[in-house]
């Protein structure tokens, strides 16, 4: 995990917000933006409200009645030079039982130049970090898969997947957290729900959480759609 002080971009955004780019989504460091975020945090810079991280940049706003624009560029600038924090995230990593018996594996397969087995077998042994979470509540985008998965979204859109949908596009896994339209090609389902509002923790997951499918079979999901935590026979280690 690294970056460089002269790919980094600091750009106003609005009024009251200061974007700040670390280079692209396919060519940045997965966790860098979020352990920038985490030491931008940290920092406890006067005048910033909230600090939020994407795939390959972080939003910074702040009150302008406390302090400028000007100001707090200054102290992010100053905060960029400083090496990267070697250990700033707590990791987590869930292992998620899922079945790849999606209606689109067979295409999705075909796009990135395998045999469906040796498909899942690649998803599967690919240990998947927690990029960004959006589109619905708790969704992950996770990433990356090989470059032999950077296939682009479908010409048309399918008018919905299920909740515990798995869909891949641009090197990317998307877990839905709710029925939803997707132009993403749907490859698998699993029993996992990121979001259930009445769970002690309705947000499972965080940025930065590792993931790691173990691939079972559609009868075996059908009974982890029982599990009364929405956790669908997913273990997590590491970090509370």
């Amino acid at each position: 995990m690294s970056d460089h002080p002269a790919q980094i971009r600091i750009q106003p955004l609005g009024q009251d917000g200061i974007l700040i780019r670390f280079g692209d989504d396919r060519s940045t460091d997965p966790l860098t933006a979020l352990a920038r975020a985490d030491q931008m945090r940290s920092a406890t810079i006067s005048g910033v409200r909230e600090i939020a991280s994407s795939l390959a940049s972080v939003q910074v706003r702040f009150a302008p009645d406390v302090a400028t624009r000007a100001e707090v560029t200054a102290r992010l600038t100053a905060l960029l030079a400083e090496p990267l924090p070697v250990a700033t995230l707590q990791t987590r990593i869930w292992t998620v039982p899922a079945c790849f018996d999606g209606p689109q594996l067979t295409e999705a397969a075909t796009l990135a130049d395998l045999p469906p087995a040796d498909a899942i077998a690649q998803i599967t042994a690919t240990p998947l970090s927690v990029l960004a979470i959006g589109f619905a509540p708790g969704q992950p985008y996770l990433g990356f898969l090989p470059t032999n998965w950077g296939m682009e979204r479908q010409a048309t859109i399918t008018p919905q997947v299920p909740a515990g949908a798995i869909v891949v596009a641009l090197c990317q896994v998307v877990l839905f957290a709710n029925p939803s339209p997707t132009g993403w090609r749907w490859v698998g389902s699993c029993a996992f729900r990121p979001f259930v509002m009445n769970r002690a923790e309705p947000f499972a997951l965080r940025p930065g959480d590792r993931i790691r499918f173990a691939a079972t079979d559609a009868t075996t999901i059908a009974a982890l759609q029982t599990a009364p935590d929405g956790l669908g026979g997913a273990v997590c280690e590491g970090s509370a």
